[in-house]
């Protein structure tokens, strides 16, 4: 498919994961695409590398600036990066409360702040934020983590609404439990992790984690001209993890 031929793209967290794989299907599919990272340092052309922390807004104001000068415009933000927290309400402290929404909810905020001016001169202006279904399905031992996505899905609608007149589409992509480095650090330090993997693969009804291709390629759905009509909505990519209640095996 060609359907982002002549575009050009940000793709934050996209050094590895969900966010790379979204950098690469939207370059395989014509897009020019530039990667905000903390370390680009493994994005291989055709994508372009710059380093942003998202927490910080001179560093994401230089960021952006730096992918449109080279890339000569932008038609879509892919709002992708974030970082993961476990436990109960009880169990993080103030800090570390602060630490995951910094990231997770107020680094999409200062992206697309920045993104905004440029996205306004674009045909075919398209946001994608990452969420998760843990913002709408009670997972345990992720109350940190839920809240913020909560936050992002409710994001995703009132920015689709204030811009939706202004030509700028806005959704998000929630996948399931998706095979990612983030889940290969939490298996590795898991008491038996073969058993852990187990139970992260049951929960879903098809049996298996998602994979970041597939997240990516819902991202380039959401993305594309081809869905101009599509703005405001959550598209979940989890297995059947929120809708179905198949009967235990």
């Amino acid at each position: 498919m060609t359907d982002f031929e002549g575009l050009a793209a940000i793709v934050t967290g996209g050094g590895s994961g969900i966010g790379l794989a979204a950098a690469t299907v939207l370059a395989t599919r014509g897009a020019a695409v530039a990667v905000l990272d903390l370390d680009p340092s493994h994005v291989d052309k055709p994508l372009l590398g710059f380093a942003a922390d998202v927490t910080d807004d001179e560093s994401v104001r230089a960021a952006v600036a730096g992918a449109v000068a080279e890339l000569g415009r932008l038609d879509v933000l892919v709002n992708n990066a974030g970082i993961g927290a476990q436990g109960t309400v009880a169990d993080n402290d103030d800090d570390e409360w602060r630490r995951v929404f910094d990231v997770n909810v107020l680094g999409m905020v200062r992206v697309t702040r920045a993104a905004l001016p440029h996205l306004h001169q674009s045909p075919h202006a398209a946001i994608v934020n990452t969420c998760s279904i843990a913002a709408t399905a009670g997972i345990p031992q992720r109350a940190l983590y839920s809240a913020t996505k909560g936050a992002v899905l409710s994001l995703t609608q009132a920015m689709a609404a204030d811009h939706v007149r202004e030509g700028i589409r806005v959704n998000c992509v929630s996948p399931g439990t998706a095979d990612t480095p983030w889940i290969g650090r939490l298996l590795a330090v898991a008491d038996d992790p073969a058993a852990e993997r187990a139970a992260l693969e049951a929960r879903q009804p098809m049996g298996r984690l998602v994979t970041a291709d597939e997240v990516a390629n819902a991202i380039a759905y959401l993305a594309s001209p081809l869905s101009g009509s599509t703005t405001g909505i959550s598209l979940p990519v989890d297995g059947g993890m929120q809708g179905l209640r198949v009967r235990p095996q």
